[in-house]
């Protein structure tokens, strides 16, 4: 389930109560509990001040996520997250079928297209999952930025939740629930076929696992269809445990509308879409960027 013993993974082992209490005390400190203590505001995201990338970064270490307030309005320019990204590291995008060539992926309403058979192109609610919970081992989403140009003319919200108090909650209920989600076959999502041709095939792994870095990393979808759960009676059982989580009114969800200019920075938290209307005057157009690093520590650009 884990690559080895280092003092690093102890607060993630399940074997070890003491360095996990440790952990989950401190991280429970003075946790926010709005959306608005997350809210950076901030001049150019492409050139952050040492100030400004400091107070993203201090949300970033506490809660895997935090929302920029930039000055950059519906520009369209796809560059402006992606140097928001380098600053704290991020460089390796995963370029899925769905990207453009430079690796960002458009999300609005597509039309007669492939893509209007996949939700994150429809205006349909998605619900709760981490980004690239399909991705091979070797390929696993760890950092993902969402950036709007516009928003809907109503609708469109996104629920965030930072995943390590989801493992939080689930090892409270019952330490064997973290147990089951870390087996290599908790979760398996079956072959994508269009057409006759297996665009990506099987993929079995863990809910949670811990990175060579020592960070807990997550895949997971609420998805009924295209997901096919062990059948082990305690991972039916934590899953159940984490579906009424996320379906709570727990404080420790968040919630929030993008608006020109703003976005999302995280470390893959779980994250779902409301539904959405457009109007004549209001296309919702969000940018959206997958990387296979964590947030760093230090800054990638000075100003």
């Amino acid at each position: 389930m884990m690559e080895n013993k280092l003092d690093i993974y102890a607060p993630f082992d399940p074997d070890n109560d003491a360095d996990y209490t440790a952990w989950r005390d401190q991280k429970l400190v003075d946790y926010p509990t709005s959306i608005e203590q997350l809210i950076v505001e901030i001049n150019d995201p492409r050139q952050l001040t040492r100030a400004e990338f400091e107070a993203i970064h201090t949300r970033c270490r506490k809660t895997n996520l935090a929302i920029y307030a930039g000055s950059t309005g519906s520009d369209p320019d796809k560059a402006i997250p992606k140097l928001l990204g380098k600053q704290f590291g991020l460089t390796e995008l995963d370029c899925n079928m769905g990207a453009d060539d430079d690796g960002v992926t458009a999300l609005k309403v597509v039309g007669g297209e492939w893509r209007d058979g996949y939700i994150p192109y429809t205006n349909r609610p998605i619900h709760w999952h981490t980004d690239g919970y399909y991705n091979s081992a070797v390929q696993q989403i760890r950092a993902l930025q969402l950036h709007c140009v516009s928003p809907a003319a109503s609708g469109g919200e996104n629920a965030l939740l930072d995943h390590e108090i989801a493992y939080i909650h689930l090892r409270d209920a019952n330490p064997d629930y973290i147990r089951a989600l870390m087996e290599p076959d908790a979760m398996t999502i079956p072959p994508n076929i269009r057409d006759g041709k297996e665009i990506r095939p099987e993929r079995s792994g863990p809910v949670f696992s811990v990175h060579k870095d020592g960070s807990l990393h997550m895949r997971y979808t609420a998805r009924t269809r295209s997901i096919e759960w062990s059948p082990s009676p305690l991972t039916r059982a934590a899953v159940k445990t984490l579906e009424t989580f996320l379906d709570s009114p727990s404080p420790y969800i968040y919630r929030a509308t993008l608006q020109p200019g703003q976005g999302l920075i995280s470390n893959n938290v779980l994250h779902d879409r409301s539904g959405f209307d457009d109007d004549d005057k209001h296309t919702r157009q969000l940018y959206r960027l997958r990387y296979y690093q964590r947030i760093t520590d230090t800054q990638g650009l000075t100003k």
